[in-house]
């Protein structure tokens, strides 16, 4: 995944912009505050970073001991686990776009992940016996909620759930949120790819984010417009592995069990940070017909998916995409 945010806000004496970064769940994030008040945007983004700390501590599969790992622990033993809002919510809407996406994003999809993690470690293909056993701890009908007690029950042992692909998108938008409660509404925060763009001062058209070509750091001619929307792109620029001749992605098919290897980069443009970021990894999957319906079911969100054909890329978009586009 590769974005460049271009911020073009001529300078104004009432606003000076502050810029921000620090590493947090694997990635670089990165915040741009427009103010009149540079210690308070110092404070603002102190306490959003914090929070990300907070949030990575629910949401992680790194961490052993995070709230996500203990609940996957009790995974096969028929009981109801009681756990936090933040997690319910985030394991609620998972369960959903899993549905909604057909299974093409799935949030069970954790024994699968861990397993081509390993193999682009280790540069090789997983074995078919594992993926085997792997596929069989895989779908979301094996996680049940019960939203009336905030409880979460995993049907079979060794079950491992995923927010790789959902996390990130909802902290972004956790943290504009909050910048925007403490009276810092001018903000973007790019959580490794995942934005979130806020509004902007007055008289300035948007926040402008280029986005590059697949397996590329070109970028394409035309850049988007954003006010107060989340966009995320998904393609295989940094995180691939090749084998045999082959770029297999980081992007796992839960119904398959591999790691695609088609070459395209997808852009979902959203009123949520959620949305985009899980959006992008369904429609990566999806054949592009299927993943231009998907998105008709979310009013308001837009998608640009990019596909290299004989080494130049073909656009498939949709029909209110292009109203963001400029040169």
């Amino acid at each position: 995944m590769f974005f460049c945010i271009l911020i073009c806000i001529p300078a104004r004496a009432q606003y000076r912009k502050d810029s921000f970064q620090q590493p947090k769940m694997g990635s670089l994030f990165n915040l741009v505050i427009y103010n009149q008040d540079s210690i308070g945007a110092a404070r603002a983004a102190a306490h959003v970073y914090r929070l990300i700390d907070t949030l990575n501590e629910i949401y992680s599969d790194y961490l052993p001991q995070s709230e996500l790992n203990r609940l996957c622990s009790e995974s096969g033993n028929g009981e109801w686990i009681k756990v936090s809002e933040p997690l319910f919510h985030i394991l609620k809407t998972a369960y959903y776009a899993s549905k909604w996406s057909k299974g093409s994003f799935d949030v069970t999809s954790g024994p699968l992940v861990r397993l081509w993690r390993r193999a682009r470690m280790e540069k090789t293909m997983p074995d078919k016996d594992s993926l085997s056993a792997a596929r069989k701890r895989v779908g979301f009908r094996l996680m049940e909620l019960d939203t009336t007690n905030r409880t979460i029950r995993l049907k079979k042992p060794g079950m491992q759930l995923d927010l790789g692909g959902i996390a990130k998108g909802e902290t972004a938008q956790k943290v504009y949120n909050r910048l925007r409660e403490l009276g810092f509404p001018h903000s973007l925060l790019d959580a490794g790819g995942d934005i979130v763009t806020g509004s902007v001062p007055p008289g300035i058209a948007g926040w402008h984010v280029a986005i590059n070509l697949p397996e590329s750091e070109e970028l394409m001619k035309y850049q988007l417009l954003l006010t107060n929307k989340a966009v995320t792109t998904s393609g295989d620029l940094y995180q691939y592995m090749e084998f045999k001749g082959k770029r297999y992605s980081h992007i796992i098919n839960p119904l398959s069990g591999y790691a695609i290897t088609n070459s395209r980069n997808v852009t979902v443009i959203s009123g949520h940070g959620i949305e985009a970021d899980w959006l992008t990894k369904a429609c990566s999957i999806l054949p592009v017909r299927e993943a231009l319906l998907l998105i008709k079911k979310f009013p308001g969100t837009e998608v640009q998916i990019a596909v290299l054909k004989s080494g130049k890329p073909i656009y498939y978009r949709s029909a209110g995409f292009r109203s963001y586009l400029m040169e």
